[in-house]
């Protein structure tokens, strides 16, 4: 993984452990839905991919949302909200549903490729899917 990121040109740290991503997965839920929240995805790839954040402490979280401007207290409710545990739980069981078991995954037309793939990938996927054309 470390060296397709840098072949791609992007930070990638000296990543020593696999952290529970799913506080993450509620924290971006929520933010999504306010103004400027579409950051934390970047803001979550760095801590985890870059920084090697323990994605599973809510503290942490709570900085990288202040981070970016959110409200840390609302951020911090909203981790412990079990509606948006439910929420996220809901995701998971959809993901099943469509087949996915892996992130990334890219599905088009009843076709997937499963991990990190070179844009030529992609680009298949799509023809093969029956798209008319791709643009890079």
């Amino acid at each position: 993984m470390a060296e397709l990121m840098r072949s791609e040109g992007l930070e990638y740290g000296d990543r020593r452990m696999t952290y529970n991503s799913r506080r993450a997965q509620q924290l971006a839920s929520w933010a999504v839905k306010r103004d400027g929240g579409e950051a934390i995805h970047q803001a979550l790839f760095v801590a985890y991919f870059v920084e090697d954040t323990n994605l599973a402490d809510v503290d942490r979280l709570v900085e990288i949302a202040d981070s970016i401007d959110l409200d840390p207290d609302a951020a911090r409710r909203a981790l412990r909200d079990p509606r948006a545990r439910a929420a996220v739980s809901a995701d998971w069981e959809r993901s099943r549903q469509l087949g996915v078991t892996a992130v990334p995954t890219f599905q088009l037309a009843g076709r997937a490729v499963v991990g990190a793939q070179p844009y030529e990938v992609l680009e298949q996927l799509a023809q093969l899917a029956g798209a008319k054309s791709v643009s890079g």
